[in-house]
């Protein structure tokens, strides 16, 4: 089979985060240090839209009904931008560290977990642009990181600074479990298609894929160096994971950049 790479040029600064769009798979966003985020459409390798915005970009994510792309910045300012017209139709100021931010599965909740270890929830308030803080969980004893949603819309997962990843029910909002073999702060999840397993990476040189309903390990993926991020594939059981390559047994005067795919039987 033939792989196909293709360079997306445009940006004047690290690409800190990308998302694909929920339903098309042609288009996805990237957000950027250079203050804008940029929309491509695969078919051409082309950019189809520039979005400025007012600080250095983060993270993304793509409201599950296409509608609204919310970007933050380093300044923990988070904007929600309109994804046909490109125009914001919100943003927030928010006076703690952000970090990972996403909808909810239903589309009328935004979580974004934050440097003291909570997991804060707000909800879309109905024909209005504005989104209204509802409640605040302290997931963590120190700073939350990643958070990701099941794509069965039963859990949700967050990962911490404390090596922790915990397992969330989704309607009653309390902790199911934890998972405790890390032994660095957690930086990326991903669970597979079918919500059935979760994979979880940090520095550890070894991705973690346990079994969410037991939270027993079903696997460790060797790496021989911290991951940055991992996702599986939306139909099968491929994990897709990217680690620092810049020292070991890569040449370290130039970055290797590797994706890894591991899959199980």
């Amino acid at each position: 089979r033939q792989v196909k790479e293709n360079n997306y040029r445009g940006h004047g600064d690290s690409v800190d985060q990308l998302c694909w769009h929920p339903s098309n798979p042609d288009l996805f966003v990237t957000a950027s240090g250079d203050k804008t985020i940029r929309i491509w459409d695969v078919r051409t390798t082309k950019c189809i839209a520039t979005v400025n915005t007012k600080g250095e970009n983060i993270n993304i994510c793509w409201s599950p009904d296409g509608q609204t792309i919310a970007v933050g910045n380093k300044d923990d300012v988070v904007t929600f931008i309109d994804a046909k017209t490109h125009r914001s139709k919100a943003e927030e100021q928010f006076k703690f560290e952000v970090n990972e931010i996403s909808w909810n599965n239903d589309n009328n909740m935004f979580f974004l977990t934050n440097g003291n270890g909570c997991i804060n929830i707000l909800r879309q308030v109905p024909l209005a642009a504005e989104l209204k803080p509802i409640q605040s969980i302290n997931a963590h004893p120190s700073n939350c990181i990643c958070i990701k949603f099941d794509p069965m819309g039963k859990y949700f997962a967050t990962g911490s600074a404390d090596a922790l990843v915990s397992l969330w029910d989704v309607d009653e909002l309390v902790c199911v479990r934890c998972f405790s073999r890390l032994d660095w702060p957690v930086r990326t999840l991903s669970f597979s298609h079918d919500g059935k397993m979760l994979a979880s990476a940090s520095e550890d040189h070894f991705i973690d894929i346990a079994e969410v309903e037991t939270g027993e390990k079903l696997w460790e993926v060797q790496c021989e160096s911290p991951t940055f991020t991992v996702a599986w594939h939306p139909k099968r059981p491929l994990l897709a994971f990217a680690c620092d390559d810049k020292d070991g047994k890569y040449d370290s005067s130039r970055e290797a950049g590797t994706v890894k795919l591991f899959g199980l039987p």
